[in-house]
């Protein structure tokens, strides 16, 4: 008993010991910052006024951000409930709501119209399929109209694209690449012919590497033996730009100096649907003068369904931003680039001085390809829309090429780094946007000619019906999809300064991105987008509509502020906008 008591004692004496020269430690660490802050630093004017505790205002500050989302009620999007209908969709869970939304929606909103004989769910038309560039060689069909917006590889992290491209393989969804061009992670579901797939550049494994990738799993995880893996057989620098391939165990990647002729003739199989976006910095299709190279996008689109221009972004109407902090090998390697380098595209697309120089571009583009091309803008006022109509019939008129899509993305998108001063002050809303384009188009008689695919805080399902209702043929949705695959909102995307993405899925930092799940976020993303079709069809048969293509204005009413209620909102839209 005194030999436990002495153990007993002498493990309270260590702990008293240890206390005092905690405090000690720590009175002495006040006492040096309380000196710096008030007698040496000289770039904080509160920190000389209240040394020591005026540093907790940073800290709050620095909190403020990534703990908004768990104590502020919810002011971007019309609901909290919104927001929790996402993160439930990805989780495949059962999505009903009890006694009352959160937060009630007021002001003024859109109502969808119900019919008294609603249709029961067999009676729906499974087909959502919407067809781009019907007067091409290669058409492309969507299989849903929901479309992953572009995003960047760059952007997101390599390990974020490859959750995506498993999500569009397995659930139809259709992937845009973002500025950043075509790269590695897009094909990440790739099953190459490893004998004859001659536009592949492939490293084979080798007995050393075999044993220490088994050693690797047994012990640790797949992730960990794959880095190893691809450590002992590739430069470190380059090497996630080569993909594994879990049946041949190789590593591959595109041999983009590999003659045209090699690449594939039709879109292999086995990887997403995806649309090649092409930006004023012409990433994955320019030459060494960063001019464009024609062989190049024809290499590209082997792999891409169509193309789209990106002349304006909803929170970014400048080039495209990327902070040095992101731009590592792979993505110099990607964009042909340099590495390290914060890249700023140009403002202005190098193809489209002028309105008709654009739409010659989309036409040489159309032909190059012989797929759909379109163009993504922002719009602002009726006057460039009727200007843009014009053009675009008296090309129709002429027997020219016309764009085949429009992509109409709203003031209020977002970006991962974009001027505050662009952000929601550049730009009209979606539907706004929506009236105004499908108006005029149809006063021209180009409107059944032209796809719109339309983006901007669109996040569940009557969002996605209320947007096709104003005249959408397709919805593009970013941050849905970022919130399925894993973001917690925590704005720190940008890379610039401290901003470093906590979950791994917006930055290029190894160690972040060595905790996203990659085939876990893969599969809730697309579940929800197979939740996002599967309740856009119980308000469809709530509306009484068997098919998707059924929907138009008519079936909304729309609820001002004051009150007032118009059941007809072509009246409401000629009143507010005056076209």
């Amino acid at each position: 008993m005194n030999t436990l008591d002495n153990y007993v004692d002498a493990i309270w004496s260590f702990f008293l010991e240890f206390l005092e020269f905690s405090i000690l430690g720590m009175l002495i660490v006040i006492l040096f910052l309380y000196f710096y802050d008030k007698y040496v630093q000289r770039k904080h004017a509160l920190l000389i006024n209240y040394p020591v505790i005026g540093r907790f205002r940073y800290i709050f500050e620095a909190l403020r951000e990534p703990l908004r989302q768990y104590f502020a009620e919810e002011t971007f999007y019309e609901s909290k409930d919104k927001v929790d209908w996402v993160y439930t969709a990805a989780k495949d869970k059962p999505n009903y709501q009890s006694f009352s939304v959160n937060q009630p929606f007021s002001g003024s909103r859109f109502i969808i119209k119900h019919t008294n004989s609603v249709l029961n769910s067999d009676e729906i038309d499974d087909d959502v399929s919407v067809v781009f560039g019907e007067n091409r060689e290669f058409p492309f069909i969507s299989k849903t109209p929901i479309i992953r917006s572009a995003m960047s590889d760059g952007a997101l992290s390599p390990e974020a694209v490859r959750a995506f491209s498993l999500a569009g393989k397995h659930s139809n969804l259709t992937i845009n690449t973002g500025e950043g061009s075509l790269t590695s992670n897009h094909l990440f579901t790739l099953k190459p012919d490893i004998h004859n797939d001659k536009y592949l550049e492939i490293v084979k494994s080798t007995l050393y590497a075999e044993v220490i990738f088994k050693i690797g799993v047994l012990l640790f995880n797949r992730a960990i033996a794959l880095k190893w893996y691809r450590n002992i057989l590739l430069n470190k620098k380059t090497q996630n730009t080569y993909i594994y391939d879990t049946t041949s165990h190789v590593l591959f990647r595109i041999n983009w100096k590999a003659p045209l002729t090699d690449f594939p003739k039709e879109v292999p199989k086995s990887i997403p649907n995806i649309i090649f976006q092409m930006s004023s910095g012409l990433y994955g299709v320019r030459d060494k003068n960063g001019e464009f190279d024609e062989e190049k996008y024809k290499k590209v689109m082997s792999f891409c369904r169509m193309t789209e221009i990106k002349i304006a972004q909803g929170a970014k109407q400048t080039g495209g931003k990327l902070s040095g902090n992101k731009v590592s090998a792979d993505i110099a390697y990607y964009r042909g680039i340099e590495e390290g380098k914060d890249l700023f595209s140009p403002n202005r697309f190098p193809y489209a001085k002028t309105t008709e120089e654009l739409l010659v571009f989309v036409e040489r583009l159309q032909k190059l390809s012989k797929k759909p091309v379109g163009f993504k803008i922002v719009i602002s006022d009726s006057a460039s829309i009727e200007k843009l109509a014009q053009a675009i019939q008296k090309r129709k008129i002429s027997g020219k090429n016309i764009p085949d899509f429009i992509t109409i993305d709203s003031g209020e998108g977002g970006s991962a780094t974009a001027p505050l001063e662009l952000m929601e002050s550049v730009g009209l809303t979606t539907n706004n946007a929506l009236y105004i384009i499908d108006t005029i188009f149809k006063k021209y008689e180009i409107r059944h000619n032209i796809k719109i695919i339309a983006s901007g805080k669109i996040l569940t399902p009557d969002d996605a019906i209320i947007t096709m209702c104003m005249g959408a043929d397709a919805i593009g949705i970013a941050r849905g999809f970022m919130m399925s695959g894993g973001c917690i909102r925590a704005r720190m995307c940008s890379g610039f300064g401290s901003h470093i993405c906590p979950v791994g899925m917006a930055t290029q930092d190894e160690k972040r991105r060595a905790s996203y799940l990659v085939t876990k976020e893969g599969k809730e993303i697309a579940n929800y987008h197979k939740n996002l079709i599967k309740s856009m069809k119980v308000l469809l048969a709530v509306m009484g509509l068997k098919s998707i293509k059924a929907l138009n204005k008519s079936h909304l009413t729309f609820k001002n502020r004051s009150g007032e209620i118009y059941f007809d909102i072509d009246k409401y839209f000629h009143k507010k906008l005056h076209i």
